[in-house]
């Protein structure tokens, strides 16, 4: 006489199964990256041949290089990330027109009217070793830069954040102090 071992009944397991995964799916939270908004520059026309550049003159490139051990040299001086804004905006607004710092373009501005404008490129490079941390820290400076010099401008003009700026006050601030930060390839530099 052989007995018979009682069967558990499988038949609710799928269903058990997935309502665990559907309560795993609704209650765990989803990390979100930090990263930088960057908008990219229109393509150029087709017919635009590469030629047709003209050259950038050195006084108009600000050059921000990080290395693999984190450590900035900016225009040829070792410089903490605590000061790089600092040096950014002056390089940007060139206040007293140095000639060491970018030249200036007039150019007709609504609400300025016919102003000199900068032709100032932020360049900045890092090594493949930089920490993604510093990176970060190096870029916030540079846009920080631009943005207080907009800041600081549309409180002078308009008596306003530049946030509160309607689209044409915002575009006229913009066109005064346009922000051209340029990334170059990170390189194996040095370092680590």
């Amino acid at each position: 006489m052989s007995k018979k071992i009682p069967e558990i009944p499988a038949a609710s397991l799928a269903d058990i199964a997935f309502m665990l995964l559907i309560f795993f799916l609704v209650t765990t939270t989803m990390d979100v990256d930090s990263g930088l908004e960057r908008r990219l520059p229109p393509m150029p026309p087709e017919e635009q041949e590469d030629d047709d550049t003209p050259p950038i003159k050195e006084r108009n490139v600000f050059v921000v290089l990080v290395n693999a051990n984190n450590q900035l040299l900016v225009e040829g001086e070792p410089m903490r990330v605590e000061d790089l804004r600092e040096k950014a905006k002056e390089f940007m607004a060139n206040p007293y027109d140095d000639e060491t710092l970018p030249e200036k373009a007039p150019k007709e501005i609504p609400y300025f009217g016919e102003i000199p404008v900068t032709k100032g490129v932020i360049s900045l490079r890092n090594d493949v070793g930089t920490q993604y941390g510093t990176y970060i820290a190096v870029q916030n400076e540079l846009v920080g830069a631009i943005n207080e010099l907009r800041e600081e401008l549309s409180k002078q003009k308009f008596g306003k954040s530049f946030s509160k700026l309607d689209k044409d006050q915002r575009d006229a601030i913009q066109d005064i102090y346009p922000s051209r930060i340029s990334e170059a390839e990170p390189k194996k530099v040095g370092g680590k």
